[in-house]
């Protein structure tokens, strides 16, 4: 699988060649090299051209987002190099991004518009609801940035900066999908997207926005028994764990239903050329279902059969869940002096975070829906930055600031005597939570060593402080406890040099440390799986550490080609993973020492403007290196974290027709620590894969434009735990006025 994809790259970029062949040299015998001139503020908090930029960085454009078959905003990233999004389909809350080798959501920082979006219960964002028509531009950088921005920012940043109208506009968006075989995918997707911008003055800006999809879904959670069906029963049939242990497939646990909306208001206002104010309010909702179940299992009548030996009901049984966060930011920036000063005030309140399951023991749950639990984890973090960027001496740009960050989760779980409804709630079996701040203060200092040559030298110190932590037990197993309060600091500092010898070659090198303090759902959170294995927190966690370094190479070829490589390496300190303690029992350790080494591999070919190829590999060596919690975990790969990636696209425009295919090739990723998960195939398991994701369209005059997408294109199915979706089809009308 992973060689086809190797020979469609190369046929890519031969293709690429052929092309440009005739551009490759101007008339004098210089090479011309296409200047692109992208303009990004997350790698500096500054204004600075990407080419120019420091450490890694790409750009996914509102263009792109409209060419691509898109549906997500964190699948715009799965072209990128060194970027994996953990997603199984368009609807899924496992989503999650990690970028430069280092794996997990909570190791990569997230920004809208610069405010933090990662949750103050496990750090991670869900950005499933968010609508695509919002964004403006995204901008990704890989490495080690918490001498910027803190926490979270270990493999590097995310910012998604949003529109905001210099005219009135107005869209409405619609679209109908479903799976190519009925049954096989997200069948009876629907989307609908309304957004009004105006300057009703030079001052004033408006903007709002409402996103909302739907889908009937597909039957993606499997039902697995231990037990081997008795004499007499039929339908079943033989398959296993992803570590060998034989299991029979027996059903499925239903058609996985969704819906999510997305409201946005921004408002903003322009004091004067230098003195601006935005103002942004956004709710996120989306909630999860199943419907019935399905068993596959018939009597000797022909009958279905739900129950035999230790397989009850309840095994066949799923619950719901729903989140809804409201984001609220302010942001003023103005000139003080020589300086440009920035003021950020936000706060993120994720107040509904619930999801119930059924009881998988006495009382059992049943198919009509009896007994179950809900479990419910609102969360807040506010947030406030103070920055201000002074030029000195004609050589200097200082970058100097402060922020702040307060948390706070708190987890019920509570009986229910109907698992399907979340409000019948009876008594409170378990609750913990806890408190956390950070307070930090950061400089960087831009160098201008030669009109070529320049340095960014900074660091950041954080204090990070945890408190009122608790977790409670009770009934069966009763226990009480509360925890001390536990602080600690983390000075993080970098530097890098960019270097452009040549008009065509740029020159990148950086190193720096990061550091992430363990989240409330790390610290203090506890719960049973309904397969009944228990996942313990451990108050007594350290944060954890990586010293980084990478160095990059952009090299301009003949017109409209460029080639890049970077290499990189990451020291993790006390890394904080899921230890298999047992089949039943999983605790939070921090691991003694973890690397990470790899190179990624670019590159792109644009003819004109009507044409762009692009391919791009991602290595990745990713190992637990020191453990002294569990030695046998020792030189095994980190998990969730796949060895190599692939992608490979072609974008189309000519006229009003647009088109774009993009390929992607993930290999298999392991869950257990000790990479015992060796088997693919099967429910559990994470398998390699090749897909590809298709879309075109046309511009129906000034006001409309019609667009069809497929994705999965060959029909490629695999397990990201669960079943992946097969292929499905979308046919997309915009308006714009």
């Amino acid at each position: 699988m992973f060689r086809r994809f190797l020979l469609l790259v190369s046929l890519l970029m031969i293709a690429s060649t052929a092309l440009a062949e005739e551009n490759t040299a101007s008339s004098d015998g210089v090479k011309n090299v296409t200047k692109f001139e992208e303009i990004v503020v997350t790698a500096t908090r500054t204004a600075k051209e990407a080419a120019s930029a420091p450490g890694n960085v790409k750009i996914v454009t509102k263009k792109d987002l409209k060419r691509k078959n898109v549906q997500t905003v964190d699948s715009a990233l799965n072209a990128l190099p060194g970027v994996f999004d953990r997603r199984v389909n368009m609807m899924d809350t496992l989503s999650s991004v990690s970028l430069g080798g280092i794996p997990g959501q909570n190791r990569t920082l997230i920004l809208q518009d610069g405010v933090p979006l990662n949750s103050a219960y496990t750090g991670d964002v869900s950005l499933t609801g968010m609508s695509t028509g919002n964004v403006e531009q995204i901008e990704v950088v890989q490495g080690p940035f918490s001498s910027l921005y803190g926490g979270y920012a270990m493999g590097g940043v995310v910012n998604i900066l949003t529109k905001m109208p210099d005219k009135r506009e107005f869209i409405v968006q619609s679209g109908y999908g479903t799976s190519w075989h009925r049954g096989e995918s997200l069948d009876d997707l629907q989307k609908y997207y309304l957004s009004y911008g105006d300057r009703p003055t030079d001052k004033l800006r408006l903007f709002l926005s409402y996103g909302y999809k739907s889908t009937n879904g597909y039957a993606k959670d499997m039902v697995v028994a231990s037990s081997k069906p008795t004499a007499g029963i039929t339908g079943w049939d033989y398959t296993s764990t992803n570590q060998r242990a034989t299991r029979y497939l027996i059903g499925d646990k239903g058609d996985n239903t969704w819906w999510d909306d997305n409201l946005n208001i921004k408002v903003g206002y322009d004091f004067s050329n230098v003195s601006k104010l935005r103002t942004s309010v956004m709710r996120t909702r989306y909630r999860y279902n199943y419907d019935d179940p399905h068993t596959y299992l018939r009597n000797a009548a022909g009958n279905p059969v739900y129950s035999y030996g230790s397989v009850r009901e309840s095994s066949f049984t799923s619950g719901s869940g729903m989140t809804e966060t409201m984001l609220y930011s302010i942001n003023y920036e103005t000139e003080i002096g020589i300086a440009k000063t920035k003021l950020s005030l936000a706060l993120n309140d994720q107040a509904k975070n619930w999801y119930t399951t059924p009881n998988t023991s006495s009382p059992y749950a049943t198919l009509s829906g009896l007994n179950g639990k809900v479990s419910s984890s609102p969360n807040q973090n506010y947030y406030a930055d103070l920055q201000a960027t002074i030029p000195l001496l004609g050589r200097h740009l200082l970058t100097v600031g402060a922020s702040y960050r307060a948390g706070r989760s708190n987890t019920e779980e509570h009986n229910l005597t109907y698992y399907k409804d979340e409000d019948s709630k009876t008594g409170l079996t378990y609750n913990s939570g806890g408190k956390d701040t950070t307070y930090s203060i950061f400089v960087q200092d831009e160098i201008s060593l030669l009109p070529n040559l320049t340095a960014y030298v900074g660091f950041r110190e954080d204090w990070w402080k945890t408190f009122d932590g608790y977790a409670n037990q009770f009934g069966t197993g009763a226990f009480a406890n509360t925890y001390d309060s536990r602080s600690d600091s983390s000075f993080s500092p970098k530097a890098s040099l960019v270097y452009k010898p040549l008009e065509a070659t740029t020159l990148r090198a950086s190193a720096g440390q990061a550091f992430r303090a363990p989240t409330m759902y790390e610290l203090y959170r506890t719960w049973v799986s309904s397969t009944g294995v228990t996942y313990s927190g451990n108050p007594g966690l350290s944060p954890e550490k990586v010293t980084s370094w990478d160095a990059g190479w952009t090299q301009g070829l003949w017109k409209g080609a460029t080639f890049s490589a970077t290499y990189f390496e990451n020291y993790l300190k006390d890394l904080i993973y899921r230890k298999t303690v047992s089949a039943t029992q999983s605790d939070y350790i921090n691991a003694g020492k973890a690397e990470s080494k790899g190179v990624m591999l670019e590159i792109e070919q644009r003819i004109g403007k009507e044409l762009k190829l692009f391919g791009n590999f991602t290595y990745t060596d990713a190992r637990i290196k020191e453990n002294n919690a569990k030695p046998t975990t020792v030189d095994k790969r980190l998990t969730y974290q796949p060895e190599r990636m692939l992608n490979a696209g072609a974008e189309l425009e000519l006229g009003s027709f647009f088109a774009s295919v993009v390929g992607r090739y993930v290999s298999k990723r392991f869950t257990d620590d000790e990479n015992k998960d060796i088997v693919d195939g099967v429910p559990g398991s994470y398998d390699s894969f090749v897909t590809a994701d298709a879309k075109i369209g046309y511009k129906i005059g000034r006001h409309a434009t019609a667009s069809f997408s497929v994705n999965n294109i060959a029909d490629e199915r695999h397990y990201e735990s669960y079943e992946s979706p097969g292929r499905l089809w979308l046919a997309e009308v915009e308006l714009k006025f």
